[in-house]
């Protein structure tokens, strides 16, 4: 019985060392996940329209002037002539309808829109929007939007006290809008085809490209700047481009990427690249806090005199330092991982790594990008 314990825990120890010490996978990526194809693309949709059904949330009509206006106009059309009247409706809101009209949409098929209050409405819950034309950036009408929408959130409101969840000006309409015009474009006449990275890199340009023609068994296929990788369509191909691009799309590459960190400093997040080195440094990081405090002090006149009591105050001042503070030495290019664990070892917070960095960086001893979002 021991035997066989004891072969276990070799046959498990062994499996262990086996995986701690195998080689790190290479980050491999489809080029359909890291470039995008030139000519297939989205199109951004947008209509303004208004929202009825309302439960008393909408739109003050005396203070909404477009409101109002595009309410009188809706019912002329319809035949109701509204502009003599007071109009007191308080169920109808002006929105804004957007959409993206998504490559080779065809007409009659339906995609889904946004909509979002223009106006002073509250709660856009169980409105119906009514028929909306889209337009794309030339004017041309695309789709027409209609349908009930659909809010992700709670508002509820009794005297003073008022409860929200999310955003109720804000909903969604699935499957609301009808495709109406098509947007040209023939894929199968490509003689060439032009693709796009979405993170720009010499490197990764480059192996696409290498990729590409590996696969293909040609040299056809060439990157030109650091974003952007051209393939002469193969004879071979001609009147078959899906057939090349689902090839093409499926290819693993290795992309590159700077030595980056990312800094947040509105909510204190850190992104440090792989790639950051830094040369060697000491790093010291301590706390000092310095507390000044108002003390009450009372004065109170000697007996059967004729002062009067007085009150004042009197500051003291208390300075505290982190006894805690250490210096850590760290060796020229260190990884991600030994620098972070180093700053770990300061105690250091996010905050006081933000401002680490951006000293590291002034000093000359970090290898890297710093970007501030």
């Amino acid at each position: 019985m021991t035997s066989k314990k004891a072969l276990k825990s070799a046959v498990l120890a062994l499996l262990f060392g086996s995986f701690c010490w195998a080689a790190p996978a290479k980050a491999v990526s489809r080029i359909k996940d890291i470039a995008d194809f030139e000519g297939i693309r989205d199109n951004q949709l947008i209509g303004y329209g208004l929202v009825v059904g309302l439960n008393g949330t909408g739109d003050n009509i005396k203070s909404v002037d477009f409101t109002r206006e595009s309410l009188i106009s809706m019912l002329d059309q319809i035949g109701i002539n509204a502009r003599g009247g007071q109009i007191k409706a308080k169920n109808i809101a002006s929105v804004m309808v957007t959409a993206n009209l998504p490559p080779f949409a065809r007409q009659g098929s339906r995609i889904d829109v946004m909509v979002s209050a223009l106006g002073d409405a509250k709660n856009l819950q169980g409105g119906t929007l009514l028929a909306t034309p889209l337009t794309g950036a030339n004017g041309e009408v695309y789709a027409i939007a209609q349908g009930q929408v659909a809010v992700g959130a709670v508002a509820a409101q009794s005297g003073n006290q008022s409860v929200s969840k999310g955003v109720p000006t804000s909903g969604r309409i699935p499957s609301g809008a009808i495709i109406e015009n098509e947007i040209p474009f023939e894929l199968e006449s490509l003689k060439t085809i032009t693709i796009a990275l979405r993170n720009p890199d010499f490197t990764t340009a480059r192996r696409v490209a290498e990729a590409i023609n590996a696969v293909m068994g040609t040299t056809a296929s060439k990157a030109i700047d650091p974003a952007t990788v051209v393939l002469d369509v193969p004879a071979s191909y001609h009147g078959k481009i899906v057939d090349l691009m689902t090839k093409i799309e499926q290819l693993q590459v290795q992309p590159d990427q700077l030595a980056k960190v990312v800094i947040d400093e509105s909510s204190g997040i850190v992104v440090i690249g792989k790639e950051v080195k830094i040369n060697r440094l000491a790093i010291a990081q301590g706390n000092l806090t310095i507390r000044i405090t108002d003390v009450p002090f009372v004065s109170q006149p000697l007996p059967f005199s004729n002062g009067d009591t007085v009150t004042t105050y009197g500051s003291v001042i208390d300075v505290e330092e982190d006894t805690d503070a250490k210096l850590t030495v760290l060796n020229t290019g260190v990884n991600l991982q030994e620098l972070v664990d180093g700053l770990n070892s300061l105690g250091v917070t996010p905050r006081d790594l933000i401002s680490i960095l951006q000293a590291i960086k002034a000093s000359g001893a970090l290898q890297a990008e710093i970007e501030v979002i």
